[in-house]
């Protein structure tokens, strides 16, 4: 009984003095797993932005960010330096490893913190911790600059196809009516029979032009039903110009960077004015050769029988290449979508295929892997992982160099300003009718007549052959 008693109270003491020492140490890691991190750890990195980037003989980016948050975290110290053949790691024809894998094989680094994609092949040599970003392979393009003759007459791609109809038809029905109200109102042609109708069908379209271009013409109208169709119709022109102006801006700096027609990778094999490749021996293009999707398969094929022009050493080399020739280059999204947050000339297709991930490396099977994973786990539910990529991710590009919104003006946009110009017209041909109606009732009084024969007199004459043009007629040889 006594012996019992005496191997309970030392169980217990031992588990007071394991739990006391986790809890003093304020991380949730087990106090053996902590104490075989290193106090000074060698980390290898590669310059590529924004994850590593060198300036004034100091390393700053996301990855030197997130590597001093993680030595917060962990407590301990670091020493870092760049990659000494600035490769991230590729097996050569005797199967040794370059690059930053390399260095952590042959112990020349505890840790490679980098944009290090997270492989079969890598990880069967190395250990990754949790992804610390998410990317994919994507399309880096220089935005097309259209200066060829399909647009020849990008003057009219401001307004819509519905819309220039639309304008036409108003212009065509405007001058019909001035020509009618030219002809029925006695304040624009008072004695048929005598006198001469200035706004035939052919003035009519000349006036309907010159208000469309803002130019007065003669004749110029003196009756109120006149009057009010030809305020109505100068007030639609000024809207239209104005509209035509601003829509006509926008188009011209969009079409100095239009996003080009390629959106996927089967675009790329469709076409054959763009070149494309990537790096070379890089995951990237491993990825294209493993691939057994035809499509994929074709941009292998297509790469490795071109590589000695397609295929780039650096990141920074296939996009200098992309912004002076007509190049398409292949790589990891993250950093595109950087490099066109920079560069407003260049711009990612919308397509991502092999989704993958970033991993922080260590030699295999090291015990620092397991508590770098469960601190970059509270790096992303803290949300500052997310911080992190957005100050390095920020755009730059001003608002005025983006238009991938500009569309053409729309009939429905103007749709208030061509129920303003029917009302106008209905209005003048109603009251051109009304002055000729009141002209009719003067007339019945001074020939005692009736006002409908009056009136039907009045438009026989202006839409008719008076009696003294009848006989002007039949006097002439």
């Amino acid at each position: 009984m006594k012996k019992s008693l005496v191997l309970v109270f030392t169980l217990v003491i031992l588990w007071m003095e394991d739990t006391g020492a986790e809890e003093s140490d304020g991380f949730h890691l087990k106090g053996r797993t902590k104490r075989q991190i290193p106090k000074t750890v060698k980390v290898t990195t590669i310059l590529e932005q924004p994850f590593a980037m060198m300036t004034d003989s100091d390393l700053e980016g996301f990855c030197v960010d997130l590597l001093s948050e993680l030595s917060k975290t962990l407590k301990f110290n670091y020493t870092l330096h760049v990659v000494k053949d600035g490769r991230y790691g590729a097996k050569d024809q005797n199967g040794n490893w370059n690059g930053m894998v390399g260095e952590v094989i042959r112990k020349e680094a505890d840790l490679a913190v980098a944009p290090l994609t997270i492989t079969a092949i890598r990880e069967d040599t190395i250990s990754f911790t949790k992804p610390f970003l998410q990317t994919g392979i994507g399309i880096l393009l220089k935005k097309e600059s259209f200066s060829d003759g399909s647009y020849f007459f990008g003057f009219l791609n401001p307004f819509s196809k519905e819309l220039w109809i639309g304008i036409i038809i108003s212009y065509v029905i405007t001058s019909l009516c001035l020509f009618l109200v030219g002809r029925v109102s006695p304040c624009e042609w008072a004695e048929p029979s005598n006198e001469q109708n200035r706004y035939t069908l052919l003035n009519s379209l000349w006036f309907g032009m010159g208000a469309l271009t803002l130019q007065g013409v003669e004749p110029q109208p003196k009756s109120v039903s006149a009057r009010i169709i030809a305020v109505i119709w100068w007030l639609f022109s000024i809207t239209l110009l104005a509209a035509y102006i601003a829509s006509f801006a926008s188009y011209v700096n969009n079409t100095k960077a239009q996003t080009p027609n390629i959106q996927t990778f089967d675009d790329l094999l469709k076409q054959n004015k763009i070149e494309f490749g990537t790096l070379a021996n890089s995951s990237t293009f491993n990825f294209f050769k493993n691939s057994k999707n035809p499509t994929l398969r074709m941009i292998y094929e297509y790469m490795d029988k071109r590589k000695d022009r397609v295929l780039v050493k650096t990141f920074s080399e296939g996009v200098q290449k992309v912004r002076e020739s007509n190049y398409a280059f292949l790589g990891e999204s993250l950093s595109q979508d950087y490099v066109a947050a920079k560069h407003c000339d260049l711009v990612r297709a919308p397509e991502i295929i092999g989704r993958r991930g970033y991993g922080v490396a260590a030699a295999l099977d090291s015990p620092i892997i397991r508590p770098l994973s469960i601190a970059i786990l509270e790096q992303f539910e803290s949300g500052n992982l997310e911080y992190l990529r957005q100050k390095w991710w920020e755009n730059t590009c001003t608002s005025a160099e983006v238009h991938d919104g500009w569309v053409p003006v729309q009939p429905q946009t103007l749709g208030g300003i061509f129920l303003i110009l029917g009302i106008g017209l209905a209005l003048g041909l109603i009251i051109s009718f009304i002055e000729l109606v009141c002209k009719s009732k003067c007339k019945a009084v001074q020939q005692q007549k009736s006002c409908c024969s009056a009136f039907s007199e009045e438009i026989g004459e202006r839409f008719g052959k008076s009696e003294n043009q009848e006989s002007l007629e039949k006097v002439q040889p």
